[in-house]
């Protein structure tokens, strides 16, 4: 980033117990004193991490805890060329900042326009990964793959979100089992339920194995006994290795001739005539000893959740022993058996069907997903972490927060997480369940300073969460400068400079609103109908102060002003000059030369 005296590149150096304010740091250009300061002093320095637009303060050992130097700069300071508690980059990598998989819950925030959306997502990729890839290309396409995957979550936080929406809450359900009302109250899972218990999930894993290997698999859904009603059946399934269903009769369906679906119709019929083919002992009984040795089951628990995966090991086989009435069996391998079902879209694009066994559709399904819940082969020799997991909750303080976190205020304290010597678990209000946060489940939020200021917020949230200021970056928008002939970096300065002289700091204008800008016309375009319109927002329609923000007091570059005349009626002695202000059609030829 530029020096603030001389207008070269320099670092940004924090004093110990100064705040991040640019105005209170000490800026170094000599590259040996900054890494003395971080790595030797302790320190924090501003710095960016490899793909991540925006800047921020780290120190030796904390968020930065592997480092690579040059071997000039490793002489000069006695130390190795490479250290840290993470391995450090092979020759053939890029070397990437890297960060301990503590639980980190986080807040960055600034005025609108500097970056918290990209930031968000880098951080969430760092947190999962440990590195960042080094294009916002290949950063954003990890991104949506951790997201497919599950690891990632995303919220948007406004007036009306609640606890019942983030943590649980009774929901009204109709059909069996209703009471007298005609309808029944049952727990439903919010959000952050969800993904803190696949967190946990990863937790109890351990270390990534290889990937289970779906290859050449086919996935079938299926019910086992009716939740809530016949858990017995389930239990029974589920301890004694098998899956089981109660379609199909007391027919023994093992001869080979009823691998043939019309031999399965047929026989049927001779015991029921005029039985449809889609009926469930016809359909049903024909996919189930159709399944494959190797195939994967995944049983529900009505149709919006999971509660199990198993592998098919043996052959169809007919029971008639079973007193429950459900006589045809699958001997199952269970790789899966959740405590706490998961939500069917965590593995599938869809809700299930009522149907008790039929063929996942391929497209719908979310392979890597589905293999990252299931065992897989020998992972690394190096013990590594669990799975790492990302709730990012966007706008986190247009909600009431503490309405909406309740006993999680207490539960996200990283000493008291999951797997942390000090956890604490809670009895959740409408389940009654025992609830931990794990600790490998990070916090992300993103704030807008223009909507509410940082000390508005709950002071309980702001003792547990660290939070990391996003101001604009003029600096980044000098290859835009070269692209559309404009000094886009001269011109957000004297915009923001203006706006914290008339307003305050932040309400600035972010770099990410010009960062696109290949010509004249798009940065026409962004002032026309981004910048303009947001001033106009801060300054309540008070275009003067509007007019005095574009450095444009006179309305001759960006806006028109023209003298207002009193109508009839009204007197003209003593009269108070007003004006009619607007937009104009076509900016001056010289509105981005005006002085900053």
């Amino acid at each position: 980033m530029k020096s603030r005296a001389s207008g070269t590149e320099a670092y940004r150096i924090k004093p110990e117990g100064a705040s991040n304010e640019t105005d209170d740091a000490i800026e170094e250009q000599d590259i040996v004193e900054v890494a003395r300061a971080l790595l030797i002093d302790g320190r924090a320095v501003r710095i960016r991490e490899v793909g991540v637009n925006g800047t921020s303060y780290m120190k030796f050992p904390g968020r930065l805890v592997a480092y690579r130097l040059r071997p000039d700069i490793a002489d000069a300071l006695d130390l190795p060329i490479e250290g840290g508690s993470r391995p450090a980059a092979t020759q053939s990598e890029t070397p990437v900042l890297l960060s301990m998989p503590d639980p980190t819950n986080l807040i960055l925030y600034g005025p609108p326009g500097t970056g918290k959306t990209y930031r968000t997502a880098a951080e969430a990729v760092r947190l999962c990964d440990g590195a960042v890839p080094d294009t916002r290309e290949a950063t954003m396409a990890r991104y949506r793959g951790l997201s497919e995957a599950g690891q990632i979550r995303f919220v948007t936080f406004h007036q009306s979100y609640s606890y019942e929406d983030f943590v649980e809450g009774l929901r009204p359900l109709t059909g069996a089992g209703e009471d007298a009302t005609g309808f029944r109250l049952e727990p439903r899972r919010g959000i952050f339920r969800e993904i803190a218990t696949l967190a946990e999930q990863a937790r109890k894993k351990g270390s990534p194995s290889a990937p289970f290997d779906l290859n050449g698999r086919r996935v079938y859904k299926m019910s086992l006994g009716r939740a809530g009603s016949e858990d017995h059946i389930y239990e029974a399934a589920i301890s004694g290795g098998y899956a089981i269903l109660g379609w199909g009769g007391s027919e023994d369906w093992s001869d080979p001739k009823y691998e043939n679906y019309q031999a399965v119709f047929d026989r049927w019929n001779q015991i029921e005539p005029g039985t449809s083919g889609n009926a469930g002992n016809i359909a049903q009984i024909w996919r189930f000893r159709s399944m494959r040795v190797g195939d994967l089951i995944i049983v529900s628990e009505g149709n919006l959740r999971f509660r199990a995966i198993g592998e098919v090991t043996g052959p169809y086989r007919y029971d008639p022993a079973d007193v429950s009435g459900y006589a045809h069996r699958r001997d199952v391998r269970w790789l899966l058996v959740l405590s706490e079902p998961l939500p069917v879209e965590e593995i599938y694009g869809k809700q299930f069907s009522q149907a008790s066994c039929y063929l996942l559709a391929d497209d719908h399904l979310k392979r890597e997903a589905l293999a990252r819940l299931l065992p897989g082969g020998p992972g690394p020799d190096t013990p590594a972490p669990p799975d790492q997991f990302v709730l990012v909750i966007d706008e986190i303080n247009r909600a009431n927060i503490s309405k909406v976190f309740g006993e999680l205020i207490t539960l996200i304290e990283p000493d008291k997480r999951l797997g942390r010597p000090g956890e604490i678990t809670v009895r959740l209000p409408a389940s009654g369940d025992s609830f931990g946060v794990p600790d490998n489940l990070h916090i992300v939020g993103t704030m807008n300073t223009a909507d509410r200021s940082i000390a508005l917020l709950d002071t309980a949230l702001r003792r547990r969460f660290s939070f990391e200021e996003l101001m604009p970056e003029p600096e980044l928008l000098a290859e835009g400068s070269e692209r559309c002939g404009i000094d886009l970096v001269a011109l957000l300065y004297g915009i923001n400079a203006r706006i914290e002289y008339l307003f305050d700091r932040e309400h600035q204008i972010g770099h990410a609103y010009f960062i696109h800008c290949a010509s004249r016309a798009d940065v026409d375009e962004v002032m026309r109908h981004r910048v303009i319109p947001l001033l106009a927002e801060y300054f309540y329609e008070d275009w003067s102060k509007v007019a005095l923000a574009l450095g444009d007091p006179a309305g001759e570059l960006f806006l028109e002003r023209t003298a207002l005349k009193p109508p009839s009626g009204l007197a003209e002695e003593g009269a108070e000059e007003r004006s009619r202000w607007s937009v104009r059609a076509a900016f001056a030829p010289n509105a981005y030369q005006a002085p900053a």
